[in-house]
């Protein structure tokens, strides 16, 4: 092997991982997108679920790991038939950068199908391709090979307290009996707009929020007028809001979910949509307590 097919293959996502970051996800310690490359994000989750299991953890994918994860031995992927209802959508092609030209638009949608499907079904998009090559996702009747990531968390498992901690990049969920439920990579804050100290409370949640910019809290490009962006998906915060009981703080989606914990937010706790929706029934409006740590 030569050249430039050496570099794809190296480049190439990895199966074993591809698993990994699956069973990951099914036991609720969230490696973020599956995409089979190893990140920080894997080496966090890997950590967490030794935490979920009451155990110490490193973050190597070592045997004794190995063999606790691999009692889920359930297919790390499976088939999924497009149907006409998945198509049956506004899709928008690109997304505008500038909040001005995105306040413009009836919906902050998904780009096409393909992003779509990566996000159902917590994947990288360019995995969901590389999986499925030449395949045209905006068809129905074609059958597509998906990652399974199974349930999300059981929403009697009401969370009573989560931690934010900004050392580690992550959100931790904890029930009544003080057992961690759920562990999430977060982007936390940045120097610029630094996310707030102490606890509060969660107000409640929203789902499918519009998102109303304002200039005096942080200024995107040349915008330094107030406006209404619509909702969805590919919104500044996602397709779920989770208030927090500090005016304009709050814990939400992203329309990039392969960016969390590699860039910076405005202050705010940035998950993947998928994560943040899951939290988003586990909460209790003027009980979950929320402390931010590090």
């Amino acid at each position: 092997m030569e050249g430039d097919d050496a570099e794809k293959a190296k480049d190439a996502p990895d199966p074993f991982l591809v698993r990994v970051q699956v069973l990951l996800d099914r036991a609720h310690a969230s490696p973020g997108v599956v995409d089979g490359r190893d990140g920080g994000n894997t080496t966090k989750a890997v950590r967490s679920y030794a935490d979920l299991k009451g155990e110490k953890g490193s973050g190597a994918i070592d045997a004794g790991f190995w063999q606790a994860l691999a009692a889920d031995g359930a297919p790390a992927v499976m088939r999924y038939t497009i149907s006409d209802d998945d198509l049956r959508q506004e899709f928008i092609g690109e997304v505008p950068e500038d909040y001005a030209k995105l306040a413009k638009l009836d919906c902050a949608c998904y780009r096409d199908a393909a992003e779509m499907f990566a996000e159902r079904f917590h994947m990288d998009e360019d995995l969901l391709k590389a999986m499925n090559p030449n395949v045209d996702f905006g068809k129905a009747g074609t059958a597509i090979l998906v990652a399974d990531p199974g349930p999300d968390p059981d929403p009697a498992m009401k969370v009573a307290h989560i931690v934010v901690d900004k050392d580690r990049g992550e959100l931790f969920a904890y029930g009544e009996d003080k057992k961690l439920i759920v562990a999430y990579p977060a982007t936390i804050g940045s120097s610029d707009t630094p996310s707030p100290s102490g606890k509060m409370k969660v107000n409640g949640s929203a789902k499918n929020p519009k998102y109303e910019y304002d200039p005096k809290n942080f200024v995107q490009g040349k915008n330094r007028k107030e406006l209404t962006l619509p909702a969805g998906p590919n919104g500044p915060v996602g397709n779920v809001w989770i208030d927090l009981s500090k005016p304009t703080y709050g814990i939400h989606g992203t329309p990039e979910p392969s960016k969390i914990d590699k860039t910076n937010s405005h202050g705010c706790v940035r998950l993947t949509n998928w994560d943040a929706q899951a939290l988003s029934r586990l909460v209790q409006p003027q009980k979950t307590t929320v402390e931010f740590k590090g």
